[in-house]
């Protein structure tokens, strides 16, 4: 199920793709298959869809596999799905990799998803756990007929099939915020406030949105960064960088700030990755090099991000990783 818009490749193309993501010869940089994936990705076949599946079961970066799992729900393929169970019911995975796989199948939308994420709801991990809340919700939303003409008219503003679509009513700013931060209201609720500020993505926006960040939610407070990195707004710089610094935060959370941090690439957010270059934290450590690589690509001027197999090169892949 290839996109329309992409080049399809050729057979050595594929071979040479795989060995660069599966990292075959042992020394391909993070950054480079970071930029191989995101072209599978944006590919979505069936071939396409095996070889992210094959360096999913096969690495030992944290980060790389959560991403991985990530771009499989991007992918709208349906057979991605038994890899993602697999993923999931793994309780030895790490669990940004298995909350990643529970967001990809709830991506997915399909109804024979649910039996698999129900037994997670109750998973010793708080993030997983919540993973699986918003994507029962989700696959519920994506398949009631009630919702069908409100699920057209409220395409994203951004190429991402998101946890939760944002809200379509007519709320102020304020009105948004206050459903953002109120824990008495479903986590999918408080997500579609989240989206319907990220989509109206002014100045005022990004400060409601910050204001999730002193949510005991990891998860709800990595969404915030990561949203951050889908707007690339300015003014959400000094939030974001004030998470990458706190040092009792949870990896998951800093690591998606560093990314974020990556796709907004002004000159102080260059220096200030710089100094997480050599952090405690693995998924820190490699989501800075991943961020720096991101950064360089904002500011090169260069037409996409990921290789070119792209047909139209008006507008660039969404190089933002999430989480």
């Amino acid at each position: 199920m290839a996109s329309a818009d992409i080049i399809q490749p050729s057979v050595e193309k594929y071979d040479e793709m795989e060995l660069l993501l599966c990292n075959t010869s042992g020394n391909v940089p993070l950054s480079e298959r970071f930029r191989v994936l995101f072209t599978l990705k944006n590919i979505a076949d069936d071939r396409s869809v095996d070889i992210i599946g094959k360096a999913l079961k096969d690495d030992d970066s944290a980060l790389l596999k959560h991403e991985l799992a990530y771009c499989l729900g991007q992918t709208g393929n349906m057979t991605a799905i038994p890899t993602l169970n697999q993923v999931l019911q793994d309780t030895t995975e790490h669990e940004m990799v298995r909350h990643e796989a529970a967001e990809a199948l709830g991506a997915l939308g399909q109804l024979e998803s649910l039996p698999i994420l129900e037994p997670y709801l109750q998973d010793p991990s708080v993030a997983v756990a919540e993973t699986c809340e918003l994507a029962i919700a989700k696959i519920k939303y994506d398949n009631d007929p009630k919702n069908k003409e409100e699920k057209e008219k409220n395409k994203s503003a951004y190429s991402s099939v998101d946890p939760a679509p944002p809200s379509v009513k007519t709320k102020s700013i304020a009105e948004l915020q206050e459903e953002l931060v109120n824990t008495k209201l479903p986590l999918f609720e408080r997500y579609r406030a989240m989206f319907a500020l990220r989509d109206i993505g002014n100045t005022e926006a990004v400060e409601a949105l910050a204001t999730g960040f002193d949510d005991s939610s990891a998860l709800f407070r990595h969404e915030i960064a990561y949203v951050f990195g889908q707007m690339q707004h300015p003014a959400s710089v000094p939030s974001l960088s004030k998470v990458l610094k706190k040092p009792d935060e949870i990896h998951m959370v800093r690591h998606e700030a560093a990314e974020a941090l990556g796709s907004i690439a002004t000159p102080e957010v260059m220096d200030l990755l710089k100094e997480f270059e050599h952090d405690q934290e693995i998924v820190v450590r490699d989501s800075v090099v991943v961020a720096l690589d991101m950064a360089e690509y904002e500011n090169s001027g260069e037409l996409q991000y990921a290789d070119g197999l792209q047909k139209n090169k008006s507008a660039p892949i969404n190089p933002q990783p999430a989480f």
